[in-house]
């Protein structure tokens, strides 16, 4: 399967903004209005959907989540769908989606990561969307280093653009050593989000790994879980097959506490040392910033030997 992008977001088209999983309470409307007067100062107009309650885990019941996620995504009036943030059971909204309407309509870019990544990567899988594991919306911003890149440089790139950025500190944590040159189609998200759906239709990287296929870059990150609980959840992803066909892995960047007798880096080098390829830690995406922005679907390509670290997109 060979993913299809959505047309390059361009000033004036419209965004939408709704909470598939977790609302905005209170506290954080100031935080929200700020982040909606950033797309509008760059030249986007917004829509704001109904599902965005915080006074609960969820923004609104299951159904009614689904469907403004749905009416979002197949609207052609809307060019790109960013929850505020991800939230903690936007699980529940899986089996209520159409992967077929969706396989069938033009792409809209959508964006997020930590919960939505329970949304983001069946919808590559299932519906053949490149989607984007980036910024949420109240995390958009452009004060970050120069090698990243945000969500927004991304989405607006030509089609067939290659996005190069580079790396800082990586480290490798299987039991290999000399220089790393892979390439792959990415695919991965939140491990904590991802793992319940393991072994399921909706985590079935395969559909990414038919005759003739590429390789894949398969990256993964921790938010807050204990090494523990990381430790078991990648030892059920991989006996589930979600990292079978890499030809490298990519671990981000945490500050999900060790346990006395296991760190984080441990648990993924229990858990994944043995597969046999590179597993290179440490990587900036996930819960920790800077954030590198990672195309679900896109070809990536990753060096790292030595002072060398570097992984480009190419949105093909």
């Amino acid at each position: 399967m060979k993913p299809r992008y959505p047309r390059p977001l361009a000033a004036g088209d419209r965004i939408g903004v709704t909470s598939p999983s977790s609302g905005v309470g209170p506290d954080n409307r100031d935080r929200l209005d700020v982040a909606l007067a950033y797309l509008v100062d760059r030249g986007f107009k917004v829509e704001v959907g109904d599902c965005m309650d915080g006074s609960t885990h969820v923004s609104a019941p299951a159904q009614e989540r689904a469907d403004e996620l749905m009416w979002m995504l197949l609207d052609p009036a809307i060019r790109a769908v960013v929850p505020p943030w991800g939230g903690e059971t936007g699980i529940d909204v899986l089996p209520l989606l159409n992967y077929a309407a969706l396989a069938e309509a033009e792409p809209t870019w959508f964006v997020g990561y930590s919960d939505t990544s329970t949304l983001l990567t069946p919808i590559t899988l299932l519906a053949g969307w490149a989607t984007v594991h980036g910024s949420n919306l109240m995390d958009t911003r452009d004060d970050r280093p120069s090698r990243l890149h945000p969500w927004l440089d991304v989405a607006t790139a030509p089609p067939g653009s290659t996005v190069e950025q580079g790396g800082e500190n990586w480290k490798r944590l299987d039991d290999r050593t000399g220089p790393v040159d892979a390439t792959g189609r990415l695919i991965g998200g939140c491990i904590e989000t991802l793992s319940p759906v393991s072994g399921t239709r909706y985590l079935d990287t395969g559909r990414l790994r038919g005759p003739g296929a590429e390789d894949l870059i398969v990256y993964v990150e921790a938010a807050e879980e204990r090494a523990f609980a990381i430790c078991r959840s990648l030892h059920g992803m991989r006996l589930a097959g979600f990292f079978d066909g890499a030809a490298a892995i990519l671990v981000g960047r945490t500050g999900a506490p060790d346990e006395p007798t296991l760190s984080q880096d441990d648990a993924v080098r229990d858990a994944l040392g043995t597969l046999g390829v590179p597993v290179i830690a440490n990587v900036e995406f996930g819960h920790v910033p800077p954030q590198l922005t990672i195309v679900n679907g896109a070809i990536a390509h990753v060096r790292f030997a030595g002072d060398e670290q570097y992984f480009a997109q190419t949105l093909v």
